[in-house]
């Protein structure tokens, strides 16, 4: 953002979560998602007013002239608590601090533009100037097994690399993006290698869209995990 360059976030696990969280945002612990978060060791009198969770730093994030576009899950850290979930009225948000992170983020231009679903992504011009905070699941987006059953209901992390990647390159400067295939590591906490490796043929997938869409003449693609291990079966012994 400093030297110009657009700057984009995919993820299928909540945009606030450890890694997509590490480009934007710093705090002292990863598990200060909202503000609602923000406390102190046990039994402490830390005093946290001070302190920015991650999703009101991804809002008011200072450098250059802000993220162009970031997708994946996580809204009900941008919602109140007074407010109920887009698409599912048992959930409301979480934060305490009266702020609607998503109007925020709608009302710093008309060209900043709010999705929660993927009828809204699928009209979005994604090679347009749009910026775009595209929030759809209230934490985590679907495994890739679950989410084929209901396919019109969020994008997959392909199509959301496809889009990421035609917006970011209308900057002549060139881009940044992040992908990250999240929910990889929740099947291996969950002991489920159906779903660990679906995800992984689903960011498997991703890759070969942005090797589609690149060139190796301008573009460095890199692809690394946060663990790097093979598929492993070890739950919580």
């Amino acid at each position: 953002e400093r030297a110009g360059l657009a700057t984009g976030l995919v993820s299928t696990a909540r945009i606030t979560h450890a890694t997509p969280a590490a480009t934007f945002s710093e705090v002292a612990s990863r598990d200060w998602e909202s503000n609602a978060d923000l406390k102190g060791n046990e039994g402490s009198d830390d005093n946290l007013s001070d302190c920015r969770d991650i999703a009101r730093q991804l809002i008011e994030w200072p450098e250059g002239d802000g993220l162009e576009v970031a997708l994946g899950g996580g809204r009900n850290n941008f919602m109140t608590r007074d407010e109920t979930d887009p698409e599912n009225e048992n959930i409301k948000g979480r934060r305490t601090d009266g702020r609607d992170l998503t109007a925020e983020w709608t009302q710093k231009s008309n060209q900043h533009f709010y999705l929660t679903n993927k009828a809204e992504f699928d009209a979005l011009d994604f090679a347009s100037n749009a910026r775009v905070l595209g929030l759809f699941e209230p934490s985590h987006m679907k495994f890739e097994l679950d989410r084929a059953k209901t396919p019109g209901e969020e994008p997959s992390i392909s199509e959301m690399t496809r889009a990421a990647i035609t917006r970011l390159s209308q900057n002549e400067e060139g881009y940044i993006l992040m992908v990250e295939g999240g929910r990889i590591d929740h099947g291996h906490h969950g002991v489920n290698a159906a779903r660990a490796l679906e995800d992984t043929d689903a960011f498997d997938q991703a890759i070969a869209t942005a090797l589609e869409m690149t060139s190796v003449e301008d573009t460095l693609i890199i692809v690394t995990a946060d663990h790097s291990h093979t598929l492993t079966i070890a739950g919580y012994p």
